[in-house]
C-alpha cells in the first residue's frame, strides 16, 4: 500500500510540474484571414459559419477553451490544430497556387457535404459548430462558386 501511495504522490507532483509547460499557441488575428476572405468573397452567413466551425483548427486564429490550460490536454489540442492547419490553413491562402486553392475548395465541398467537417470531436464540445442542412448548402454553394472562379482563371504555361 505504501508503494502505491508513493507512486500516486510522484504522479501528482509530475502532473503539477507539467502544468508550467505547454505548447506554443496560435497568436494570429483576423487580419491573417483577410486575404482569403477578399479572394473568395464568402457571404456574411458563410463568414459566420467559417468563424464558428473552421477557423479554430484551420487558421492562425484560434479560440482556446478553458481546458487548454491543462497539460496534457493542451498538447493534444495543439496537435489537433497543427494537423488541421497542415491540411488547410486559411491564414496562408495567398501562398497557394490556383490549382491548390481549387483542390482545397473541392475538399471543403466533399467533407462538409459528407458531414466529416467539422469533426465530431470538435462539435461535441463546440455545439454551435454543428452545421444544419441549410448551413451545409450555404458553404458548399459558396465553395462551388469559388471553384468556378478558379476554373476561369488563365492557367500558367
Amino acid at each position: 500500500m505504501k508503494k502505491i501511495k508513493k507512486i500516486l504522490l510522484i504522479l501528482l507532483v509530475l502532473f503539477v510540474v507539467a502544468q508550467f509547460f505547454g505548447p506554443k499557441k496560435n497568436s494570429g488575428d483576423m487580419t491573417s484571414i483577410e486575404p482569403f476572405l477578399a479572394e473568395t468573397n464568402p457571404p456574411s452567413n458563410v463568414q459566420a459559419i467559417l468563424k464558428t466551425a473552421c477557423y479554430d483548427c484551420h487558421s492562425d486564429v484560434t479560440r482556446y477553451p478553458w481546458y487548454n490550460h491543462i497539460t496534457p490536454v493542451n498538447y493534444w489540442l495543439a496537435d489537433h490544430i497543427n494537423e488541421g492547419k497542415h491540411h488547410l490553413n486559411f491564414s496562408n491562402w495567398v501562398g497557394n497556387s490556383t490549382k491548390r486553392k481549387d483542390k482545397k475548395m473541392k475538399g471543403i465541398i466533399g467533407l462538409v457535404e459528407k458531414q466529416k467537417m467539422p469533426l465530431s470531436s470538435y462539435t461535441l464540445i463546440h455545439t454551435d459548430a454543428r452545421l444544419s442542412a441549410d448551413q451545409i448548402k450555404a458553404v458548399t454553394d459558396w465553395a462551388k462558386q469559388v471553384r468556378m472562379k478558379y476554373s476561369l482563371e488563365p492557367k500558367p504555361e
